[in-house]
């Protein structure tokens, strides 16, 4: 039994916060959080653990909704994946786990690794012989035969093809379904703006996904996709940028509209190249998340890290991000705490300060509410009750621009002139 006391305390529940605020931790379960003044010392035994943390903020582990544990965040990450045998694989995925864990990430969700390696991962945190975030695994995507990702093991073309996969899935421990609703910019021979599945085919997706208890992600990036996507029901709508042939991004407001009236929520990938990809491009690469977030679409935290050019341990980074692109900061930490675990699916286990959900909490160096980037000021990270010292980390690189797919050297030379992309793209997928 261990009492963390800190000068605030930012529940995610409800509004709560107290200042200054304790919360008690037992056998990995909350058990008292309130103001520290109420906390009835008396009624513990004298030798309670109590550690003090000061000026900081306590507040709930975070959650990364999109991660890519198999890719290393490298120039060449597709690549690695495909060289790459089962074991060295697992290895780095192990390894990714570590670095989310160590910037605070302590729910981060699979959404696309090789076979069923991405079970044996969470399965290896989830008994305690490796350290890592909760992991939320979908194992390999649904795809078309040579599609986005084909290369992780997902190939399903008919109605029946996609039934049987999605069984599978289920059969060998996958948390959730992903399905790639339309290409994607990592896959040579794949244009993210056309649609992959008919309609039938990620609606029987989501139906055969239902029958078994499981979410679906649906990766999308072009309009036709995300449509068929939010017309199917999917849970999480992933990327959701409205990329168009030409290489321009809007947002169809109509669609817009009928994502925020749905039961869909929106999961952007903005991670922390963001910022540095909308200068490069002068704009024309701007991410839809402040108009989706206007718009009343239910926006959660996701970064696609793992992609080229996009170490796992940038997340605090991506929050960043998200508030320089319009959202308010209250928003963001909503979006990576209590919002992402409702849509999850785990709120009743994680996503904020309560008593009976596990104690995953971490205390940074200022108040959030005000400056988003005292997130990086990580003072202490407890996952399921254990507390857990980060690792050093390298530093995080500037984009080098020489770096950029030709999609988006296009876009930052001003050409629309290309309508596809048969190489990596630097921050998106």
């Amino acid at each position: 039994m261990k009492l963390y006391t800190a000068g605030l305390v930012l529940t995610q529940d409800a509004g709560r916060a107290y200042a200054p605020g304790a919360v008690l931790v037992d056998d990995g379960k909350i058990i008292w959080v309130g103001a520290e003044a109420d906390f009835p010392l008396a009624s513990y035994p004298p030798d309670l653990v109590i550690e003090s943390l000061g000026d900081a903020t306590i507040m709930p582990g975070l959650i990364d909704a999109h991660v890519h544990l198999g890719f290393d965040g490298g120039p060449k990450p597709v690549e690695r994946m495909m060289a790459e045998d089962d074991v060295r694989q697992v290895a780095l995925m192990l390894q990714s786990a570590r670095q989310l864990l160590s910037v605070g990430v302590t729910t981060a969700r699979d959404l696309g690794s090789r076979d069923y390696l991405g079970p044996a991962v969470r399965d290896i945190i989830q008994d305690g012989t490796a350290r890592g975030p909760r992991i939320l695994t979908a194992a390999s995507p649904i795809t078309v035969t040579g599609g986005h990702c084909w290369f992780m093991g997902g190939e399903a073309d008919s109605i029946s093809d996609v039934r049987t996969m999605v069984r599978r899935h289920h059969k060998f421990g996958a948390d959730l379904i992903k399905v790639m609703s339309t290409g994607g910019f990592m896959t040579a021979g794949s244009a993210p703006w056309y649609a992959q599945f008919e309609q039938d085919q990620l609606s029987a997706i989501v139906s055969e996904a239902r029958r078994v208890g499981k979410q679906v992600a649906a990766h999308a990036h072009g309009i036709e996709g995300i449509e068929r996507a939010v017309t199917a029901g999917v849970t999480t709508i992933e990327h959701c940028s409205f990329v168009h042939a030409d290489g321009s991004r809007y947002v169809d407001p109509e669609l817009a509209d009928r994502i925020a009236a749905s039961q869909s929520y929106v999961s952007p990938t903005i991670n922390y190249r963001m910022p540095q990809i909308v200068e490069l491009t002068q704009g024309r690469f701007q991410p839809a998340l402040a108009e989706l977030y206007r718009r009343g679409c239910k926006i959660i935290a996701s970064t696609d890290c793992g992609i080229d050019n996009t170490p796992h341990h940038g997340f605090p980074g991506a929050l960043e991000a998200m508030v320089s692109l319009g959202l308010p900061a209250q928003a963001v930490l909503d979006a990576a705490t209590s919002v992402s675990a409702t849509a999850l699916g785990i709120s009743d286990v994680t996503g904020r300060l309560a008593v009976g959900l596990d104690a995953d909490l971490i205390a940074v160096g200022g108040d959030p509410r005000s400056d988003i980037s005292v997130i990086s000021d990580l003072r202490l990270v407890v996952s399921r009750g254990v507390a857990f010292i980060p690792d050093p980390l390298p530093p995080l690189e500037p984009l080098d621009p020489t770096t950029l797919s030709p999609f988006l050297r296009a876009a930052a030379a001003s050409d629309p002139g290309v309508r596809h992309d048969p190489q990596p793209a630097g921050a998106v997928t």
